[in-house]
């Protein structure tokens, strides 16, 4: 609990968020490189809510966290997957998760014009008792797994990847630290679910 606060709250966002914080931590990453449940305004009254996001020597690592039972169908250029329960009786979608990222990713990058310069991966980390049956066109500089292979693909990142060049490394901690705090205002948090409902019923 003490190795997590130094992060985030134990209660603000969901468990398995705070799991791959924890994870990450253990993992020997400095709790100044982590920054969990952020929201980036996209436009006035519009945020993009991030999981976790991880700055590093080769560019900034974006988690999207999913939690989900079944198996998991999906295409990277498809907008929606599919998640099957009951051995196939129960079919249910689920809103891309490479794309969610990628929205995440363009919200960050509005936020500062030196973000243009670093470059961002996308990585898409499954929870819970769901198994990743046919995934196919992962895009370009995105990964996919489980909790146990955030290791891999975290350590997979650094190695393949050349220095990266921070023009502004204190602009980049500022936006993200607003981000962070962004999220303890509860009015931007409900209007956050309040336009993602509205979104879910538009489709």
């Amino acid at each position: 609990m003490a190795l997590l606060r130094t992060v985030t709250s134990p209660y603000r966002g969901v468990r398995s968020e705070r799991k791959l914080v924890l994870k990450l931590l253990k993992q020997g990453f400095s709790p100044i490189a982590l920054y969990h449940d952020l929201y980036v305004e996209k436009y006035p009254g519009h945020y993009a809510q991030i999981d976790t996001v991880l700055v590093t020597k080769v560019g900034i690592i974006v988690f999207e966290v999913k939690d989900y039972s079944g198996w998991i169908f999906g295409n990277g250029k498809q907008r929606y997957w599919t998640q099957v329960l009951a051995y196939g009786k129960k079919k249910y979608r689920l809103y891309n998760p490479f794309m969610q990222n990628e929205g995440h990713i363009v919200a960050l990058k509005k936020r500062l014009s030196c973000f243009a310069d670093v470059p961002f991966y996308s990585v898409v980390i499954f929870y819970g008792s769901c198994q990743l049956r046919d995934i196919s066109n992962i895009p370009y500089d995105s990964y996919i797994g489980y909790p146990a292979d955030v290791k891999y693909i975290v350590r997979n990142i650094l190695d393949r990847n050349k220095t990266a060049y921070y023009s502004d490394k204190m602009g980049v901690v500022s936006v993200l630290r607003d981000a962070v705090a962004c999220g303890k205002d509860p009015m931007v948090v409900n209007r956050h679910i309040h336009n993602v409902r509205n979104s879910m019923f538009r489709h």
